[in-house]
């Protein structure tokens, strides 16, 4: 941005005095290129919205403003060029990539992909319209972004499983501290008369991500030693875990002694509201006393350079943008690529023919069984747009099977296949050992077949599972394997459909060796059946 304009200061406030027209006909190509963004990332803008709709990531909106604040905050560092920019090329190469990655993730329909390549793009409008040396200096509210972004699910579930179980350890340790009878099952907290259980909402998540954001605009604008920043940023994580915990420990105690309305409605939301500000409060306490530590006798406002003044004359700097050739030639691709998407035909997706779960043969062999239903928040995480639970016997085997079977028509517009790994813990189950194993399975293309081997155990009981990820002829054992396909076939084949399959058997007096051959006989009666219901 090579205006001329220059900046002096009254009455508190800077006030900007145009020291060249304003230029039209860059301010033209400036909002073509911005506008002609949203026919190709408007699929992931979409997607965006629905995910902010989720309470873990109901703060997204609030990160545009908050980087764009940065982004006029790190404005008055990067003063007018004295000469012409001449490094904004490496800004439209940045915007060519994006533009081309935003196209692959329409094509194979993944919105993360497009809304990724939507910052991407933001940096190298910036790169070029600044250049590369002057525009590099706003990295810091570019990668901001990041933040108002949902992670991938193939990440959310194991993280979220992961800090539910840290929450609910530390929760229950507090509730012993306070002399309180409890008992910790998985994911579900026993008081006795209550149980309560830590879900996905209550994990952590719904603090980390903002309290991150926070700490990361925490960081970039205070002006102490860099350890300080460092010490801020690092501590988000825990400091977000540790107040969930002792959220989870103090809705406990409230519970076991006025009943289950005290983690329910409003209370709960507002004790939310409460651990969120201590959060907050807790690093402004960091942040003084490291001062203190360091000999800095600063207010801490001072420190954090909390300086409104003068942002509305650094916005008002896009009114002298030039018409250069990089911004020119970034709004032209920008407009050509999107009109091409607009324009093109629209692609069907494949949806191959299958048989509804429903119809699921209950005598299969020598193996005769029932189905049942799924809890409704269980079926609400699932997410399947069909699926099976049933337990099959056999008088001839002396232990029964569980057989479940999930299937998704779509698997790129939000809901995606879970793995097993991190489920089946929050039932209580602790994973004993867990490895990709080939098992003889006979009738298969080569009589063998690999799968998930894992053993889980609940105090004294042990169980053995088997689960792949199936269908469009793949049998695949590793979960972002399983994503690469999908992303893979969406391109090539138009078909981002598939399933999960999983059995399990308790492991009796027989140990592991007949608990696995119960579980390949099994697999070796139904493996016809199922590839009709989730189809290859």
């Amino acid at each position: 941005m090579t205006d001329t304009l220059v900046t002096t200061r009254s009455g508190g406030l800077e006030q900007s005095i145009a020291g060249h027209p304003v230029n039209l006909a860059g301010m033209a190509w400036f909002f073509l290129a911005i506008f002609s963004t949203l026919p190709l990332f408007w699929f992931g803008l979409y997607g965006l919205s629905e995910d902010w709709a989720r309470p873990e990531f109901s703060h997204g909106p609030v990160i545009p403003l908050l980087s764009f604040y940065m982004f006029l905050h790190e404005m008055k560092q990067v003063p007018p060029p004295a000469a012409p920019v001449t490094d904004r090329w490496p800004g439209v190469l940045v915007i060519g990539v994006s533009l081309l990655l935003a196209l692959a993730g329409n094509l194979v329909g993944i919105y993360d992909f497009v809304f990724y390549s939507l910052i991407i793009w933001v940096g190298g409008l910036i790169l070029t319209g600044f250049g590369w040396r002057r525009g590099i200096v706003f990295w810091p509210s570019v990668l901001h972004l990041i933040f108002m972004l949902p992670l991938p699910q193939v990440l959310y579930w194991k993280i979220s499983s992961a800090l539910q179980f840290v929450s609910s350890e530390i929760g229950v340790g507090l509730l012993q501290i306070a002399s309180i009878p409890v008992f910790l099952e998985g994911n579900i907290i026993d008081l006795g008369v209550y149980k309560l259980q830590v879900a996905e909402a209550c994990s952590g998540l719904r603090y980390l991500f903002p309290i991150m954001s926070f700490t990361y605009v925490f960081a970039v604008l205070y002006s102490g030693p860099r350890w300080h920043k460092m010490v801020l940023l690092t501590s988000a994580v825990p400091l977000a875990v540790l107040m969930n915990s002792i959220r989870i420990g103090i809705i406990g105690i409230l519970v076991d002694r006025y009943g289950i309305a005290q983690a329910e409605g409003f209370l709960h939301a507002f004790e939310g509201w409460v651990i969120f500000l201590t959060c907050i409060g807790i690093l402004f306490l960091m942040a003084m006393a490291m001062q203190r530590l360091s000999g800095d006798r600063r207010p801490l406002g001072e420190a954090l350079d909390m300086d409104f003044s003068g942002l509305g004359a650094q916005f008002g700097r896009v009114r002298t943008i030039p018409p250069s050739r990089g911004l020119v030639t970034a709004a032209l691709m920008t407009l050509a690529l999107s009109a091409a998407w607009s324009f093109a035909p629209a692609r069907e997706a494949s949806t191959p023919e299958r048989e509804p779960f429903a119809l699921f043969p209950l005598t299969i062999g020598g193996w005769s069984g029932n189905s049942s239903l799924l809890a409704p928040d269980v079926e609400s995480t699932l997410g399947a747009d069909d699926y099976f639970s049933g337990t099959y016997r056999n008088i001839a085997e002396a232990e029964d099977v569980d057989f479940f079977m999930s299937y998704y028509v779509d698997q790129t517009s939000g809901n995606a296949i879970h793995d097993p790994e991190v489920c089946l813990p929050g039932s209580g189950w602790e994973v004993y050992s867990i490895a990709p194993t080939e098992i003889s399975l006979p009738g298969t293309q080569d009589g063998r077949v690999r799968i998930n081997r894992v053993v889980i155990q609940k105090e004294l009981d042990q169980q053995l599972v088997y689960y792949w990820f199936a269908g469009r002829g793949r049998q695949v054992t590793n979960d972002f394997a399983a994503k690469l396909y999908t992303v893979y076939d969406s391109a090539v084949r138009g078909r981002t459909d598939g399933g999960l399959v999983r059995v399990i058997t308790p492991i009796g007096e027989g140990g592991e060796a007949a608990a696995d051959a119960r579980l390949q006989r099994f697999l070796v009666a139904t493996r016809d059946k199922v590839r009709d219901f989730i189809p290859e």
